[in-house]
């Protein structure tokens, strides 16, 4: 396959008009009600170039625990200095939800350790441990030790070339549209609406770009995708025997500017993920 020329980190940074929800999907309701919105807080130079302390950028994330947010690395990466959360299906109403500077609940990050000593896109895994619980009848799940490779290709050995199909479930609060001109993103109406869709797997452990750490996953009309303000959120894997909410990995960028064609996500099942995740649910 020819070799991604640009990545797209999919957060929305909240100097510009926020985005809306996951592409071309349906609006998720009560489906995932551990998924939700976080906002990173920190000092950065405002419009008119002061100093100022609070939001940053937006993006999706997951609950494993009553305190513990699965997002993505770049999603918690400095100079950002706590997250704000919340967990509602529809945070277009800021008066009743306080977004997105108060309300929800706030928490400390944790970026993978071997995140600022390689290209972002190896390990852009992140953490927030949030400062209260939040009580759900449910939290998502991780996956076992290399769960993805070995559904693949349980049917068909590696060296024959042949991939079994899979699918996942990707929820967010970014873009909902692709566009053709990505400079057009920013002009549309922030719903901040939780949104499902459903993407299927079009790459794996290719030497080079994506390797072993990534996915590539499809972004069009008729499975739906990811864009700005998904980063962070899961792709639940979409397999019969394992139930609805296992995290195979999370939204990490774009292969370009109008978040159309395919998306790019980071595996949470691979060792080195698994080691930096489990600690925080010990």
């Amino acid at each position: 396959m020819r070799r991604i020329l640009a990545v797209v980190a999919l957060l929305v940074v909240l100097s510009a008009t926020p985005a809306l929800a996951i592409t071309d999907g349906e609006l998720d309701g009560d489906g995932h009600p551990m998924v939700g919105i976080m906002v990173a807080m920190g000092w950065h130079e405002d419009e008119e170039g002061n100093e100022v302390y609070g939001p940053m950028w937006r993006c999706s994330g997951t609950l494993l625990s009553p305190t513990v947010y699965l997002t993505a690395g770049h999603c918690v990466e400095e100079p950002a200095e706590e997250a704000r959360v919340w967990f509602g299906a529809d945070m277009r109403d800021e008066d009743a939800t306080g977004y997105p500077t108060s309300g929800g609940v706030t928490g400390s990050l944790h970026v993978h350790p071997e995140y600022y000593n390689a290209p972002w896109w190896l390990h852009d895994l992140g953490i927030v441990v949030l400062d209260r619980p939040v009580r759900l009848r449910q939290y998502a799940r991780l996956p076992g030790l290399d769960l993805i490779d070995r559904i693949v290709y349980k049917k068909y050995p590696s060296k024959s070339g042949g991939k079994r199909k899979l699918g996942f479930t990707a929820v967010g609060y970014g873009l909902q549209k692709a566009f053709t001109n990505p400079k057009l993103w920013y002009k549309e109406e922030a719903n901040r609406v939780r949104m499902v869709s459903y993407p299927k797997l079009v790459q794996i452990n290719v030497p080079g770009y994506t390797g072993p750490n990534t996915l590539v996953l499809s972004n069009n009309a008729n499975t739906g995708g990811t864009c700005f303000g998904d980063s962070g959120g899961p792709n639940f894997i979409r397999h019969n025997r394992l139930g609805k909410y296992v995290v195979g990995a999370v939204t990490s960028f774009g292969t370009n500017g109008n978040c159309a064609g395919l998306g790019g996500v980071q595996r949470v099942d691979r060792q080195h993920a698994l080691d930096f995740i489990q600690p925080f649910l010990n």
